[in-house]
């Protein structure tokens, strides 16, 4: 079995590591309806996106 060329030190590995970790996704509240929504995207509820209607949302 190969050895390492150069071995990583642990807190190298780990800190490479640690942008692995999950996150939560960023919510904003949509201007139209008050529910919340992930930035930059359509409004699942209402159909909005920049103060425009771009889909109907049939209830």
């Amino acid at each position: 079995m190969g050895v390492h060329q150069n071995r990583q030190s642990k807190a190298r590995v780990r800190r490479r590591r640690a942008a692995d970790k999950a996150f939560s996704p960023s919510l904003t509240e949509c201007p139209q309806c008050h529910k919340f929504r992930l930035q930059h995207q359509l409004c699942p509820h209402c159909g909005f996106y920049n103060g425009k209607q771009v889909i109907q949302v049939g209830e």
